[in-house]
């Protein structure tokens, strides 16, 4: 089957879709099917600040297209790059299927030529599509409800996620189906190697800074690794650890880069940021970890979770949208409210304290992760969706790009 992914972020951005990405093009060359990928990137100081950037590097086996969101980077012109989305597929046709990484403004692009080509369009719906795009501006929404309403498939990673698109959006529950994120479990495993395994991508061009730690080696670790975003959490880490003897590392980059480092001088946090790790470095970020914090508010299904889960490194995470399908409180893993800083402090400090439970938690997500989220269990989920019904009968929906929107001044957000 000749295949066009359509992505708009990709190594070496640091983001979890990238992970992602990489991973699914390495499990479709593997079942044998002619790949095309199409990319945005930021390719401006800012953009690249926040998520690395530059154009994607060449994927073993997939053919390459990298495109500088221009549109994007001038002011939010998210209108602009559809346009250059669409006529980039189109020139390179023929396809057999698209498949688009986030409703908008990929997803709308991917349909839009899927429509001109009479082939399906198949669309991951990712976290900030249902958490907040739509919510900004009516030309935002009704390109979401175009995708939600027109696409030939909607795959979502959870249904707390799914139920929230649906209440936001009125989405029929039988649009979607649900296909959890995943994760390379041999790679993300206790004690395995971190050689990088063909023929994944797996390095990001951007260097990784070495961990100098000035701590005590008995000091337990608690990791954050991710994009560096108080949407995420990473605030609220900074605050918890203030009250506890334990050394954080927050691996990443992001928007609340700066602001991170500075909260946790403010508050005389012992703490590394080490910034953009290479993803064939990451195991061992985690390896060095006792226990790995993701208390984000929201997502739409965290690759990170699911790493440190592969790794045995026992999760504390946000009790959230996109998190509570995979993680069960005392089963394994930790759930406390978004938000809530004294509940983190109190359960990093029991979890620290107990090797036992810490252990018993991470036996549990392993057999988890090997049972459910591995990649060849989810890749087939995701290449079944292929066979989606092609869906001409649509219009394109009326864009305004003069109504004020908040993700027009800061795009790198949206």
């Amino acid at each position: 089957m000749r295949v066009c992914f359509v992505s708009r972020r990709f190594f070496p951005a640091i983001s979890g879709m990238s992970v992602y990405a990489a991973n699914l093009l390495g499990e479709l060359v593997a079942a044998g099917h002619d790949v095309t990928m199409v990319s945005q990137y930021r390719g401006d100081e800012r953009g690249t600040r926040v998520y690395g950037g530059g154009p994607p590097p060449p994927v073993p086996g997939v053919r390459v297209l990298g495109l500088e969101a221009l549109g994007e980077q001038a002011g939010g012109d998210f209108e602009r790059d559809v346009a250059t989305l669409r006529e980039t597929v189109l020139r390179e046709a023929p396809f057999d299927v698209i498949h688009a990484q986030y409703g908008y403004p990929t997803g709308l692009a991917g349909m839009e030529a899927a429509r001109e080509l009479g082939v399906p369009c198949v669309v991951s719906i990712q976290g900030g599509d249902g958490h907040w795009v739509g919510s900004c501006c009516a030309t935002h929404e009704r390109a979401m409800r175009a995708v939600l309403d027109h696409a030939g498939a909607l795959l979502i990673g959870s249904a707390s996620f799914r139920d929230e698109v649906i209440e936001r959006f009125g989405t029929p529950a039988e649009r979607f189906t649900i296909v959890p994120g995943a994760v390379d479990a041999k790679r993300f495993a206790p004690g395995a190697s971190v050689e990088p395994s063909s023929p994944r991508p797996l390095a990001s061009a951007t260097p990784a800074l070495a961990l100098a730690s000035s701590f005590p080696k008995e000091t337990p670790t608690v990791l954050y690794h991710g994009r560096v975003d108080r949407r995420k959490g990473a605030l609220d880490l900074i605050r918890a650890a203030a009250e506890l003897p334990v050394r954080v590392v927050m691996s990443g980059i992001g928007p609340d880069f700066e602001a991170a480092r500075e909260l946790a001088a403010e508050l005389s946090v012992d703490a590394e940021f080490p910034g953009a790790v290479p993803y064939d470095q990451v195991p061992q970020v985690y390896r060095d970890a006792a226990v790995f914090a993701s208390p984000t508010y929201a997502e739409g299904f965290s690759n990170t979770i699911l790493e440190a889960m592969a790794g045995g490194i026992p999760v504390v995470a946000g009790d959230a949208v996109g998190v509570k399908d995979c993680i069960a409180d005392g089963h394994n893993g930790r759930l406390v409210p978004p938000g809530d800083v004294t509940g983190l402090t109190a359960v990093l400090d029991e979890l620290v304290a107990d090797p036992e439970q810490r252990a018993r938690l991470a036996r549990q997500a392993r057999a988890d992760v090997e049972r459910l989220y591995a990649w060849p269990v989810v890749a087939r989920q995701i290449m079944a969706a292929y066979d989606a019904p092609a869906n001409p009968g649509w219009s394109s929906p009326r864009a305004d790009p003069t109504e004020p929107c908040r993700f027009r001044e800061d795009p790198h957000l949206l």
